[in-house]
């Protein structure tokens, strides 16, 4: 009996071990105009994978041209995505957008947040949010936002868990195949 506990718990050691490599494994950047293909997939995927979770469907993303992924994705003063790389393939993003008018330029909203099925649970989305948040700290920005749809219990937590506090509901904020969805309005205040 002993042996099995030893076994498993070495088995278990491994298993964390791995984790760990795969974790270290992952580059986070910001997303450049040479990353336009692969963030255009990605789109189309968190689209089919998740399509309450996001506002375009999968037909609007597939047709945006060069130009408009470009300007989507383009690092700027207002605006960056920051994607997360296993080697070469982009796995997960999350896009950063400042608003432009200096009386609101202190706000800065959260979007696309999107991570590979196959790699949730190992913290990718957590060390992209921290990614955003820092970037968004150096960029001057005191609050982020961000909605997120009330079915959504999985980010709801993360973000939760990240300090972002619900501030209020939009009701019938997406209608996705003739049915309507609330989100959760939610805040960030990084200057307290």
């Amino acid at each position: 009996m002993q042996f099995a506990h030893y076994n498993s718990r070495k088995i278990y050691l491994e298993m964390q071990r791995e984790k760990h490599i795969s974790c270290q494994a992952i580059c986070i950047r910001p997303l450049t105009v040479d990353d336009g293909i692969a963030f255009k997939a990605l789109r189309i995927a968190a689209i089919v994978d998740s399509p309450i979770a996001v506002s375009s469907t999968a037909e609007e993303e597939a047709s945006r041209t060069p130009a408009e992924i470009q300007a989507r994705i383009e690092q700027t003063a207002h605006q960056v995505v920051f994607g997360a790389f296993v080697d070469t393939r982009l796995v997960a993003m999350a896009g950063l957008r400042r608003e432009a008018f200096v009386q609101m330029s202190h706000k800065a909203t959260l979007w696309g947040v999107f991570v590979q099925p196959e790699l949730r649970k190992e913290g990718v989305a957590r060390e992209l949010l921290m990614r955003v948040v820092e970037h968004a700290r150096k960029m001057g920005v005191l609050q982020i936002h961000l909605s997120v749809n009330v079915e959504n219990h999985r980010a709801k937590n993360l973000y939760d868990s990240l300090g972002f506090e619900t501030f209020g509901l939009e009701p019938r904020s997406m209608r996705v195949v003739g049915r309507f969805y609330d989100e959760l309005l939610m805040c960030l205040r990084l200057d307290q």
